[in-house]
């Protein structure tokens, strides 16, 4: 397990950011799906929680199959698909997320946001912390640093967002759709704020604090640290662009009332969702194909798919009656 502190600044009030980050969320989540990808909510409801009581829950299944590097691709199905669970009891929330054919792996994100500056280090109740976790320092929100809290990371100059545009957005997204996601060149015409320079989180009002406490779990022999440090690189470069998204888009959401960021969020949702699922039924765009393999498996590919927690069952072919057994993974989409 590895757990990590993240601070992500912006210059909003808490209050403010409740609407902004619901529309960030409905918003980003229709421009990344089509293609047979994407985020498919499945409900979005009140619910109390037991220990946090009254909130919102969230469930959604993310689509991500070719984000996946080739040496993970190759032991799930063809619609592959994380489900996230969020509860939001502003300002404080959960999110959890799972895979139903690998039990040993989850993600938990406990999130506070407080109106400050990041400099709240007695926020983290102590109890919920292990000698030597990683705590990051407040992000920049107006530059992506590849710069990562394990001990020993190596620090790389600060690159603009538009620069790793690749590894968040659609294919066949233009590069001119993300450039005002670099806030240092960003300026509301509502509010007037902006441009973030250099050092701005100590001067600027207002200015809030996103606390994050992520802790991911991959205890599989062999693919640990590997897993666990990939996931949490891929999380750092997907919260900053969702926070600087909620700040970039503040002329759009400013002004409006809960009730209508919910109108607005129900809306995207059925818009999104529609275009996940009619890609995947095939009458929207085109999945892309997948070369055929075989569903047998060698002793040692079927070692190491029961040490991930992935269940196979021995299957003859009904065709041939003289063929020998041969493994097929259960949970997993015919193809």
């Amino acid at each position: 397990m590895l757990l990590k502190e993240y601070r992500i600044c912006m210059p909003l009030t808490v209050d403010e950011y409740r609407i902004g980050q619901l529309y960030m969320i409905s918003k980003h989540s229709c421009e990344q799906s089509g293609g047979g990808e994407g985020v498919e909510v499945v409900r979005n409801e009140p619910d109390v929680h037991p220990q946090h009581g009254a909130g919102q829950l969230t469930e959604k299944r993310i689509y991500l199959s070719s984000k996946l590097p080739s040496w993970a691709a190759a032991f799930v199905p063809r619609f592959f698909y994380v489900t996230e669970k969020a509860w939001n009891f502003y300002p404080h929330t959960i999110t959890e997320y799972s895979v139903s054919f690998l039990p040993k792996f989850s993600i938990r994100i406990d999130t506070r946001f407080e109106n400050n500056n990041g400099s709240n280090d007695n926020r983290r109740p102590q109890s919920h912390s292990r000698p030597g976790a990683a705590t990051a320092d407040p992000e920049p929100l107006q530059q992506t640093r590849s710069r990562y809290s394990r001990p020993g990371a190596a620090t790389a100059d600060p690159e603009p967002l538009q620069q790793t545009r690749s590894r968040y957005s659609r294919p066949g997204a233009a590069t001119a759709d993300l450039e005002p996601l670099d806030l240092s060149r960003w300026q509301s015409s509502k509010t007037g704020r902006g441009p973030l320079e250099e050092g701005w989180r100590a001067e600027h009002q207002p200015v809030m604090c996103s606390y994050k406490r992520v802790q991911c779990s991959f205890e599989v022999y062999g693919f640990q640290t590997r897993t666990e440090e990939l996931i949490h690189r891929n999380i750092r470069d997907i919260l900053l662009v969702g926070h600087r998204q909620a700040v970039a888009w503040i002329d759009e959401w400013h002004g409006l009332s809960l009730e209508e960021v919910r109108a607005y969020e129900q809306a995207m949702q059925e818009k999104t969702n529609s275009k996940v699922k009619s890609s995947q039924n095939g009458t929207g765009s085109q999945v892309a194909a997948r070369p055929p393999f075989s569903r047998s498996i060698s002793v040692t590919d079927e070692r190491s798919l029961k040490k991930m927690g992935v269940t196979t069952a021995t299957m003859s072919d009904p065709s041939d009656p003289s063929a020998p057994p041969a493994h097929l993974r259960l949970n997993s989409t015919p193809e």
